[in-house]
């Protein structure tokens, strides 16, 4: 259902931005359309790993900044291709400490995922300033042309993410690996008892939800082309990325999620910010529209849940003993 309600309202605000303006169906919209849904595309399947075993990835938006500032040393324009491969694996390195990171907060210490990853966003928010409190290092031209370039309007990429989610959601669903992870989000103690090492999947959980956004960063870069702290743009992508994967299906209880879904509402919410912009409304109800389709998804897709948990209370508030 949740699929299927995204594609409805993809055809539905599609029309109303081609009623809207002339633009909208140009080869050039659309193709904009799809690179800026890239990245917020690769962070949200990233953010439904963490989703699926019930936690959060706040940090996500402050690491693609961060990713994005360390490319500027990195990465440098007019360098061979060769030399640039240790300055990826350096943002590959970033990813996988931020990652090891957040899960050891959660696991070891045992804090909340969204109190951990939300002092890990402070911390890489502070780095990425401290390595360029003012824009500069132009990012590898030739990297940022390879990784934009596509076959009409459609970027080469993009073709790629399509793949990888449904790739992934084949095995989320149709394999033994994807049935222990879900479970394990669903229920951490039955699964364990029966044998799922859940300990091991909440670490490859952090791990793959930072990894994604280095990837996403990737993509970031090639379109921002300097490294900027400052910029709002990696921030936007840490509650983004939550509302592409609930949008998609992902339930905050964990456990369910699509990766596919997280791809369609990725989409969806770059839609809503091209055809607002397109229209010239103001930039304020992009905001609005986003809060508002994600608590009206969390309704619609998980009210069930959420009206068996409030007879539960309810239950208890009644019974003799709790009085």
């Amino acid at each position: 259902m949740p699929l299927a309600l995204m594609v409805l309202l993809l055809v539905a605000v599609g029309a109303y931005g081609a009623n809207g303006s002339p633009a909208f169906l140009t080869a050039y919209n659309i193709n904009s359309l799809l690179l800026t849904a890239l990245p917020l595309a690769l962070i949200s399947m990233g953010q439904v790993n963490a989703l699926l075993v019930g936690g959060f990835d706040i940090s996500v938006g402050a690491l693609v900044t961060l990713c994005v500032v360390v490319a500027s040393f990195t990465m440098p324009s007019s360098h061979a291709w060769y030399l640039l491969i240790p300055g990826a694996l350096a943002l590959a390195g970033v990813a996988l400490v931020t990652g090891l990171a957040n899960a050891a907060l959660v696991r070891r210490v045992g804090l909340p995922s969204i109190i951990a990853t939300l002092a890990t966003l402070s911390i890489l928010q502070g780095v990425a300033l401290r390595l360029r409190p003012s824009p500069g290092g132009e990012i590898d031209l030739g990297t940022t042309e390879a990784l934009l370039a596509g076959v009409n309007f459609i970027p080469y990429a993009f073709i790629g993410v399509i793949v990888l989610a449904i790739g992934w959601d084949l095995w989320l669903y149709r394999t033994g690996a994807g049935l222990t992870a879900r479970a394990v989000g669903l229920n951490e103690n039955s699964a364990r008892r029966l044998g799922a090492p859940a300990n091991r999947i909440h670490w490859r959980a952090y791990v793959l939800a930072s990894t994604m956004a280095m990837v996403g960063a990737f993509f970031v870069a090639a379109q921002v082309g300097v490294g900027d702290a400052k910029a709002s743009t990696g921030a936007s992508y840490t509650l983004q990325s939550i509302a592409a994967a609930v949008l998609g299906g992902a339930a905050l209880a964990g456990g369910k999620g699509s990766f596919i879904g997280a791809v369609v509402g990725a989409i969806f919410l770059s839609l809503i910010a091209n055809v607002i912009t397109l229209l010239g409304y103001n930039s304020a109800y992009e905001q609005i529209s986003i809060g508002a389709l994600t608590l009206i998804a969390l309704v619609v897709y998980q009210g069930g849940a959420l009206v068996a948990g409030l007879r539960v209370i309810l239950a208890k508030a009644r019974s003799p003993e709790f009085g």
